[in-house]
């Protein structure tokens, strides 16, 4: 390892580890159990992790077979669509939760015609909650798999396709447990992005407690009124992030060996 690397990157370290440790320092101890136990911040971490897990089985659900047919089609319409669906990587989140309010709010083209043939209204309920996240965390997962795949080839495929095996045989059987490790990081990473989500969900599904406030939407207003319990709500979901990273990429480094 080149010495020259290191001052960067203990650089690099500090810059994303000091901010936590402030965050800690400052921190009441003492009022932190009661504060982070409160009704309110119960229900948001309550309404975060249900919501992350939904919007991380939805994006698995559909970011799979769209990273699957991005890494496997030649066509041009792959080639058109793949900037597209890495668009709300660069977007800002809240202009995100504008384009679904603009798109599935009651007088937009998708919402008018759900409010119309099914009574249903989406925005600022707790499936808009579910959709904004997933709008920003699902890139994540096809990022992370489609490379997956692209670096696995498809000559496995190929071998098990000259052996009478139809390509959905291929794929199930030979095609996703190449990718686990890719596909571990994405789901984590889009987990990880769902749970700290804000500028989408604020934007499109509002704040209301116990349906739509999320634990990054509670820190956000306790900041104004509450510093104490903005920085103890603020480590819970540090902790839980830490836990879900602990707990997740050990397994993706061990699928990699």
């Amino acid at each position: 390892m080149p010495v020259a690397l290191w001052v960067p990157a203990g650089l690099a370290f500090a810059l994303i580890a000091l901010p936590i440790v402030g965050m800690v320092v400052r921190a009441n101890l003492s009022q932190l159990p009661r504060l982070v136990t409160s009704d309110s911040a119960l229900a948001a971490l309550r309404l975060s992790l249900q919501t992350a897990v939904l919007s991380t089985l939805l994006s698995l659900l559909l970011g799979g077979p769209l990273a699957a047919v991005l890494a496997r089609s030649r066509s041009v319409a792959a080639r058109l669509a793949r900037p597209v669906v890495l668009l709300p990587l660069v977007l800002p989140p809240v202009v995100g939760g504008l384009a679904l309010l603009y798109t599935l709010g009651r007088t937009g083209p998708a919402g008018r015609l759900l409010d119309l043939w099914f009574g249903v209204t989406v925005p600022f309920t707790t499936a808009a909650v579910v959709l904004a996240q997933t709008f920003v965390s699902m890139p994540f997962l096809v990022v992370s798999l489609e490379g997956a795949l692209r670096t696995a080839g498809e000559r496995y495929e190929i071998v098990a396709a000259t052996l009478g095996a139809t390509p959905f045989t291929a794929f199930r059987r030979v095609t996703v447990p190449l990718v686990l490790p890719g596909l571990g990081s994405g789901l984590v990473l889009a987990f990880a992005r769902a749970l700290g989500e804000f500028g989408a969900t604020v934007s499109f599904a509002g704040s209301l407690q116990g349906t739509t406030q999320t634990l990054p939407l509670l820190v956000y207003q306790e900041r104004e009124i509450d510093t104490d319990g903005a920085i103890a709500l603020s480590l819970v979901l540090v902790l839980v992030a830490v836990i879900v990273i602990a707990v997740a990429r050990p397994r993706v480094a061990e699928g990699s060996r």
